[in-house]
């Protein structure tokens, strides 16, 4: 991956406001790059924020329902690397109750299950 982007990637993950959020999304997690999607799906778990955390866990072919199994790994690694998983339970509880995609629901009911174990 290009070194420029890496750069673009880490800056954008260093901001705490949600445009840089939104633009991490639009941009990053809709690459058709697995390694661009891979590396902002864990920029995206790292700011740890609400916001950011929803985009990698309830949306459908991205972060944990990535249909590359390296990006959907590596989101999922990021997550139980986490050391404050109090959002990220929070998350994962309310897209296991609400979320109306199946799939969606059964990721996250298979990260929750990691993160008891971990």
């Amino acid at each position: 991956m290009n070194r420029n982007v890496l750069e673009i990637i880490d800056a954008l993950a260093a901001h705490k406001d949600n445009d840089s959020i939104r633009v991490l999304e639009e941009l990053g997690t809709n690459s058709p790059d697995n390694e661009v999607r891979e590396y902002t799906s864990r920029a995206l778990v790292r700011k740890n924020l609400h916001d950011s955390l929803k985009v990698v866990i309830i949306n459908q072919g991205k972060g944990i329902n990535d249909l590359s199994p390296s990006v959907a790994m590596s989101t999922i690694n990021e997550i139980l690397s986490l050391k404050d998983k109090t959002e990220v339970l929070k998350i994962l509880d309310d897209t296991i109750n609400m979320h109306s995609d199946e799939t969606v629901k059964e990721n996250a009911r298979s990260v929750k299950s990691l993160l008891a174990l971990s």
